[in-house]
């Protein structure tokens, strides 16, 4: 089982600051998925910072959302 998200802050260069609900916090680099499907509307930066926690996850406008695990499994630890 993964950490659910607890808060999410949206950095400059798309990049989300993200803390989970075990205390851990990671960087998720969301530049590589820019140009993949619905990801492309977060190339503008209005959108990108509209993020937002819902639930256990992260979702933006127009129903764009990842999965926890993913957020997880992708994020760079902050130490």
């Amino acid at each position: 089982m993964y950490p659910s998200v607890k808060k999410v802050h949206p950095n400059n260069n798309f990049i989300l600051l993200i803390v989970f609900d075990n205390g851990e916090t990671g960087l998720l680099d969301m530049k590589p998925f820019l140009d993949i499907g619905v990801f492309r509307r977060l190339k503008d930066k209005k959108i990108f910072k509209q993020v937002k926690v819902s639930f256990d996850t992260i979702e933006w406008p127009y129903s764009i959302d990842l999965d926890p695990e993913f957020i997880y499994q992708n994020c760079k630890s902050c130490k």
